[in-house]
C-alpha cells in the first residue's frame, strides 16, 4: 500500500515537466493540456489550474510565438529600463503585459533574471540578450522579424571573475580538473566525509548559514530511505549571480559536489533545480552529466567504490522567488504549487517525497568538493576564525567593474568598492532586498558572518539614485513574489508599498513612518517564511540609517490632499479629454 502511495508522488514530481512540453509546443497551456496532463497524472483539473497559475512563466493564453520577458529589478531601472522598455513596444507593436497584433511578439516584465552585471537585460524565447539599448532593441526585433531564432543570435555569457585571492587562498575559480573530489571518496568513509565538513565550519552559502556538515549527519541519520540530495540552482534574489556563473564556468565542481554530499548521507540520486531563467544553461548541465557518466564519476559503483550508485538529474522550475526557499522548493519538486510548508520537520526528516533530503545551494556543494580535494586545513586557512573560507560575490550597479568577486570572509567593505571602482557610494545593498543596505558611513564594516553576512548580492548606488525608487522596487517585487498563503506577508507588503508611494509624493505625516516600523515588525514575527520576514528588512534599515532624506519626506504643513492637488495639471488634463 506503502508503495503504491510513493509511485503516485512520483508521478505527481512530473507535472512540472509535463506543462513545460506543452507549453514548448504551443507557446502556451491549453485547455485540452490541462485535460491531458489531469488525466495522465490522475491529478484534478482545479488543482492543476492552481498549480499552473502559482508560476510566472506558465501562459493559459497565447503568449506570443517570440516571447520576451524584460528584467525590471533596480540595478535594470538604475541602467536605463524604462528607455529599452518603450523601445520594444515601439518596435513590436506590442504593449507589455500582452501580445501585438499579429500574434508574433509578447511582452513581460519579470523580476532579476540573473543578469545584474550586464544590464537592461532579457529573455527572448528564454535566451539571454544583454546591455540593451534602443539601437540594439531595434536591430534584434528586426532580426527576428526577418525569421531568425533568437537561440542563432543571442549573447553568450562570459562570466568576468573581476578579482580573486592569491592561489594559496582561492577556493572557487582556482584550475579545476574534473573527479580529484570523488576519486578521493575512497580513503574516506561516509563518517569521514562528514567529519572533514564539520571540521571545515562550513556553512549554506545561500543566506540562511546553517552549518552543512550537521546538516549532513542529521540526513545520514535518519533510518528511513531512500534519501535524495537536492541542488538549490534557483538563486532568485535580485542582484545574485554567483550561482551562475559556477554552472557556467565549472559546472563539474557542482556536481562533485553532490556526489561528495550522496556518497556521505547514503543518497543514490540527486536532483538540481534549476530556475527556468536559466533555461540557456541546460544544456551545459546535461552535457556535463553525460560526460561523467562517460567517466563514472555518476552511475553505478561511482568512483570505483563497489556499492556506491549515484545519478543526477535536472527539474526546471517556472518561475517563482519563494521556491529559493527550501520547503517551497521541495513542493514544487513534487509537482505543487512552491509554498513554504508549515516547520514541523526540517527537509533532512521529511524532505522530497517525505523523504530524507539534503538541500543545499550551488555555492554549498561547489565549497564541499573543494573542501574534499584541498582539505579542510586549506579551507581553514582562509577568511576568519569564525567564518573560514571564501565568499562569491555578485557585484552590480554603480562601479566600473560588475562581475564576480572571490573575496576572504572578513574582507573589508572600503576594499570591495576599491576592487570594483564604484562611483560615489552611497547606498549598498548586501545580500539583496531581503539582506541588509548600509550607507557610506560604514565602509570599514566587514563581510563576515558576525558582521555583514552576505548571500551574494552586492549592489551598489550612489548619490543621483533616490533611496525611495529603490525601496519601491524591492516592495513591489516582494508584493508580487509573495504566495500569498499567510496574511502578514500577503497584506503587509501591499500596505507598505502603498505607504511608500505616500511618501514617495511628498504627502507623508509622521504617523505613516511609525506604521511602516509597526507592519515590518508585524511581518519578521509572524509570516510563514523567509520572504516575508525579510521582506522589509532594507527598508527599517534606511529609516535608521538615512534619518535626513526621509525628514524631508514628512508633510510637515500638512497640506496633504491641496499638496497633491495640482489645479494646472488637472485643467490641461480636463481639456486633453474634452478635446
Amino acid at each position: 500500500m506503502k508503495k503504491k502511495k510513493q509511485d503516485k508522488s512520483q508521478d505527481r514530481s512530473k507535472i512540472l515537466d509535463c506543462l513545460w512540453d506543452f507549453q514548448n509546443q504551443y507557446g502556451y497551456i491549453r485547455d485540452e493540456d490541462v485535460a491531458a496532463c489531469s488525466k495522465d497524472l490522475d491529478i484534478s483539473q482545479v488543482e492543476l489550474e492552481g498549480v499552473i497559475s502559482f508560476y510566472h512563466f506558465f501562459h493559459r493564453q497565447p503568449a506570443g510565438q517570440i516571447t520576451i520577458y524584460l528584467n525590471n529589478s533596480i540595478v535594470s531601472e538604475c541602467k536605463g529600463f524604462q528607455r529599452v522598455k518603450e523601445a520594444f513596444e515601439r518596435e513590436t507593436g506590442a504593449s507589455f503585459g500582452g501580445i501585438d497584433p499579429s500574434g508574433q511578439f509578447g511582452l513581460y516584465e519579470t523580476a532579476c533574471i540573473g543578469l545584474s552585471d550586464q544590464e537592461p537585460a532579457a529573455l527572448i524565447n528564454f535566451y539571454p540578450f544583454t546591455n540593451l539599448n534602443t539601437l540594439k532593441v531595434r536591430s534584434i526585433i528586426a532580426r527576428l522579424k526577418k525569421g531568425e531564432s533568437p537561440a542563432s543570435f543571442c549573447d553568450k555569457i562570459e562570466e568576468k571573475i573581476r578579482w580573486k585571492p592569491p592561489k594559496d587562498k582561492t577556493i572557487f575559480f582556482r584550475d579545476y580538473y574534473p573527479g580529484i573530489a570523488v576519486s578521493k571518496l575512497k580513503d574516506y568513509s561516509p563518517e569521514k566525509i562528514i567529519e572533514e565538513i564539520k571540521k571545515s565550519k562550513l556553512s549554506g552559502m545561500g543566506g540562511a548559514f546553517f552549518p552543512t556538515g550537521l546538516k549532513w549527519e542529521f540526513c545520514k541519520n535518519q533510518p528511513a530511505s531512500p534519501k535524495y540530495i537536492v541542488c538549490n540552482a534557483d538563486e532568485g534574489e535580485p542582484g545574485t549571480f554567483k550561482d551562475r556563473a559556477l554552472m557556467n564556468e565549472i559546472p563539474g565542481l557542482m556536481l562533485e559536489g553532490m556526489t561528495v554530499a550522496g556518497y556521505a548521507v547514503g543518497a543514490n540520486q540527486g536532483i538540481i533545480y534549476l530556475r527556468a531563467e536559466y533555461i540557456w544553461l541546460k544544456e551545459k548541465l546535461e552535457q556535463t552529466l553525460s560526460h561523467f557518466r562517460k567517466m563514472n564519476l555518476l552511475g553505478e559503483n561511482v568512483g570505483g567504490i563497489k556499492g556506491f550508485d549515484f545519478d543526477i538529474r535536472i527539474q526546471l522550475g517556472a518561475g517563482a522567488y519563494v521556491c529559493g526557499e527550501e520547503t517551497a522548493l521541495l513542493n514544487s519538486l513534487e509537482g505543487k504549487r512552491g509554498e513554504p510548508r508549515t516547520k514541523q520537520f526540517f527537509p533532512t526528516e521529511k524532505g522530497f517525497l517525505h523523504l530524507p533530503t539534503v538541500v543545499n545551494n550551488v555555492e554549498t556543494f561547489c565549497a564541499a568538493a573543494r573542501i574534499i580535494e584541498l582539505g579542510s586545513e586549506f579551507y581553514l586557512n582562509t577568511g576568519t576564525a569564525n567564518s573560514p573560507g571564501t565568499k562569491l560575490l555578485s557585484v552590480s550597479g554603480d562601479c566600473h567593474l560588475p562581475g564576480i568577486y572571490e573575496i576572504e570572509w572578513g574582507t573589508q567593505i572600503s576594499d570591495i568598492l576599491e576592487k570594483c571602482q564604484a562611483t560615489d557610494p552611497y547606498f549598498i545593498q548586501v545580500s539583496g532586498p531581503s539582506g541588509q543596505c548600509i550607507s557610506n558611513k560604514e565602509l570599514n564594516r566587514t563581510i563576515a558572518k558576525d558582521d555583514l553576512p552576505c548571500g551574494g548580492s552586492f549592489m551598489i548606488f550612489n548619490e543621483n539614485r533616490d533611496v525611495l525608487n529603490i525601496l519601491i522596487n524591492f516592495s513591489e517585487f516582494f508584493k508580487h513574489e509573495s504566495c500569498g498563503v499567510c496574511t502578514p506577508c500577503r497584506a503587509g507588503n501591499f500596505i507598505i508599498q502603498r505607504k511608500l508611494n505616500k511618501i514617495s509624493a511628498g504627502l507623508a505625516y509622521s504617523s505613516d513612518f511609525e506604521e511602516v516600523k509597526e507592519w515590518g515588525n508585524i511581518m519578521k514575527v509572524t509570516s510563514r517564511c523567509g520572504l516575508g520576514k525579510a521582506a522589509t528588512n532594507s527598508l527599517l534599515m534606511a529609516l535608521d540609517k538615512f534619518p535626513e532624506y526621509f525628514q524631508s519626506k514628512v508633510d510637515h504643513h500638512k497640506e496633504g490632499l491641496n499638496k497633491a492637488f495640482h489645479l494646472e495639471q488637472a485643467v490641461q488634463e480636463y481639456e486633453k479629454f474634452n478635446n
